[in-house]
């Protein structure tokens, strides 16, 4: 049985030559193409299919290239356009990009150009429903203090989920301050494990003798002090979900027992020789690299294999360079409730000057500097100088000009969306806000960074409008 082609070309032109052509080009490259004479045509075919990318004249009789491109708006939003026109018309095209459209191409039309363009447009089209389908169904299981709309942070969201209904070991790795156990809890929150306790240790922050007793709990009499009976984590944690943070540093002997405990179930009190059974889900975190630690003897093989089953990795705040402003929003909501002050917003420069920084320390800096602004602001918007002195630099030692030699950190990982977001936005500062020697500089039409800069302005506007 033949299957429908999975991508489906609108093509409209007046002269009947150039629709053939097109047609047979298209064709030849495997889309199913629908061709039509005139704009009326078009927008029935419009009305009666599914159409990926309409390729459309601008000039017509009757019903003209702009006209059907609005119409096209209107019937399919999800439909991207690219218009073709003569060179002389160029004003036009950037009028019909205006409107909505994708791009234009001049004519006489060059095969190679013109397959190019469509297949941007598909790409683009592609990102654009995949976000849109990872925020719906995100939507109903995002707990309210996990900010995130880049898509590296939506990315790990969607991991999480299909990870959260299952009993598997989860490894979350990741930078200090990147919210690792907000992860956890959402796991424990979505999964079948829900209506059970959620138990965390920090393994970092207690000494080997004191981290195994409160995890195994003691008997009395097990050592000095231990004056009375108590229940460890393992059993508190029964039922539910145990967040072990920063379990790279758990020392050689605590990762004997605890493997033990994963592998069988079952454990003793310190002081006990009664054997208790255990059911818990485990999450674990660490900010170092386990495999690292493995090829060096410190930390065992076998546990590391039980612990990274399902393997998520957290991406650190310079790579959800989108999420800065939408994050420190909703930090500044919170701060200035719970403080009873009455800021509404974040100055332009202020804003400017934070998703200029790289956060080395992540989520949890950005969220000490917005409660310090908070606590110290004597005003109703939190301006450049609210900020401490590092990050007013940031803004402030942005060149007005093309600097030989400035640079922009990209690491590896970044989203091919957000680096592109990042050159952008640094090649505009360096050049003080020139869109001609930005587009000069990064080797693109002055269109293109137009266009692009329309496109992050609703990005941003729709993403802010969710937290209202």
């Amino acid at each position: 049985m033949d299957e429908r082609p999975e991508k489906v070309l609108l093509v409209v032109d007046d002269e009947p030559s150039h629709l053939d052509s097109l047609v047979r080009i298209f064709t030849k490259e495997g889309y199913h193409v629908l061709a039509a004479e005139d704009g009326r045509r078009a927008l029935e075919l419009l009305r009666h299919n599914h159409v990926d990318v309409l390729l459309t004249d601008l000039v017509m009789p009757g019903m003209d290239g702009h006209e059907l491109l609005r119409a096209c708006k209107t019937i399919s939003p999800e439909t991207e356009v690219v218009v073709m026109t003569a060179f002389g018309s160029i004003e036009s095209a950037v009028e019909a990009m205006k409107e909505g459209a994708y791009d234009f191409i001049t004519k006489p039309l060059k095969k190679v150009f013109i397959s190019k363009v469509v297949r941007q447009a598909l790409e683009k089209q592609k990102l654009l429903l995949e976000n849109r389908m990872l925020r719906r169904q995100l939507e109903d299981f995002r707990p309210n203090e996990i900010v995130g709309r880049s898509p590296a942070m939506l990315k790990t969201l969607q991991v999480i989920r299909q990870a959260a209904p299952s009993s598997a070991t989860v490894l979350l790795q990741g930078e200090s301050g990147t919210g690792k156990e907000l992860l956890a809890r959402a796991l424990h929150r979505w999964g079948s494990r829900a209506d059970g306790p959620f138990v965390a240790v920090n393994c970092a922050a207690l000494p080997e003798g004191i981290l195994e007793s409160e995890l195994f709990g003691y008997e009395k009499g097990a050592f000095t002090g231990a004056d009375r009976l108590r229940k460890g984590r393992f059993e508190a944690a029964n039922g539910g979900t145990l967040f072990l943070d920063e379990v790279g540093d758990l020392s050689p002997s605590t990762q004997v027992k605890l493997l033990r405990v994963l592998q069988e179930g079952e454990f003793e009190r310190l002081g006990s020789s009664h054997t208790l059974k255990v059911d818990f889900r485990l999450v674990a975190a660490t900010n170092q690299d386990l495999e690292k630690k493995v090829e060096s003897g410190q930390f065992r093989q076998d546990l590391y294999y039980r612990l990274n089953v399902i393997n998520v990795r957290v991406p650190p705040l310079r790579q959800r360079s989108g999420d800065v402003v939408l994050l420190a929003n909703f930090f500044l909501k919170r701060y200035a409730s719970r403080e009873g002050k009455q800021i509404r917003a974040l100055a332009a420069r202020a804003l400017e000057a934070l998703s200029a920084h790289d956060w080395p320390g992540n989520v949890r800096e950005l969220e000490n500097v917005i409660e310090r602004a908070v606590v110290l602001s004597t005003d109703d918007v939190i301006d450049l100088d609210d900020l401490p002195t590092e990050l007013a630099g940031d803004e402030g030692s942005s060149p007005r000009g093309p600097v030989e030699g400035r640079g922009v950190f990209i690491p590896v990982g970044t989203s091919l969306e957000e680096a592109e977001r990042k050159l952008l936005v640094e090649t505009l500062k360096a050049t003080g806000g020139d869109k001609n020697l930005a587009a000069h500089l990064l080797g693109v039409a002055t269109r293109t960074i137009y266009r692009k800069l329309d496109a992050l302005k609703r990005e941003d506007a729709a993403a802010a409008s969710s937290l209202r």
